[in-house]
């Protein structure tokens, strides 16, 4: 019978750490298609959704609301949460925004628009480039941030 030596072990979790850090599995999307969207916009209680689109990591949908009323919500294509201004949840003042986007690591934040239950801002990355950020309203995580090229 062979025996394991604590070398032949280690070289062994090595070697699969390494193989595993190689190809890292790819985190899926919890809402990658329309049909998903449309899920978590019902699942939100909204029965009524047309012009769904993707945008940006979002999928931006136009609701009906219990009122009657036509709105546009959100919805993160990572997470599934839903983004609605008329939401019982808690939107985050101006100030709480800013500090959020600065703890992240962003400066010079400028050009800073409430679009619902979304924030959408400029602002430089620690690498000197210029983003366009799209900014949770409860809490301030960012959800997307791309490069802007339009200097």
């Amino acid at each position: 019978m062979k025996s394991i030596t604590p070398l032949s072990l280690a070289l062994s979790a090595l070697l699969a750490g390494t193989a595993f850090a190689a190809a890292p599995a790819a985190a899926p999307l919890a809402v990658a298609g329309p049909d998903q969207a449309m899920a978590a916009l019902k699942a939100a209680g909204h029965a009524e959704v047309r012009e769904l689109e993707y945008d940006d990591g979002l999928w931006e949908a136009e609701v009906r609301r219990a009122n009657g009323r036509w709105g546009e919500v959100a919805v993160d294509a990572a997470t599934g949460e839903v983004f609605d201004a008329m939401s019982p949840r808690q939107l985050i003042e101006l100030r709480d925004v800013l500090a959020a986007v600065e703890r992240a690591g962003y400066s010079q934040v400028h050009d800073l628009d409430r679009d619902g239950a979304l924030w959408d801002a400029e602002a430089y990355g620690a690498d000197g480039q210029r983003y366009e950020l799209r900014i949770s309203g409860y809490d301030g995580r960012i959800l997307t941030a791309r490069v802007d090229h339009n200097d």
